[in-house]
């Protein structure tokens, strides 16, 4: 399954909770895509996905927007 968030208009710790949220009910082989603006949910993002051993591609989409890419591979 592909979930999709775009919480480029919401500020933090909404788009970290709705993460956490998504990461709960993802399975092995499910991708989730993420949108945020946020300075804050940029920089906690990563570092949630990190601390619990997630790969993830992070991308520039315009000069205020990053798309976070990840997936469930255990």
């Amino acid at each position: 399954m592909i979930y999709h968030y775009d919480g480029s208009k919401e500020k933090c710790p909404l788009p970290l909770v709705n993460l956490r949220l998504i990461i709960k009910k993802m399975k092995k082989g499910d991708v989730c895509i993420i949108k945020l603006r946020d300075s804050g949910s940029k920089e906690d993002i990563p570092k949630l996905l990190s601390k619990l051993h997630y790969c993830y591609k992070q991308s520039c989409i315009d000069s205020n927007v990053v798309e976070i890419t990840l997936s469930k591979d255990n």
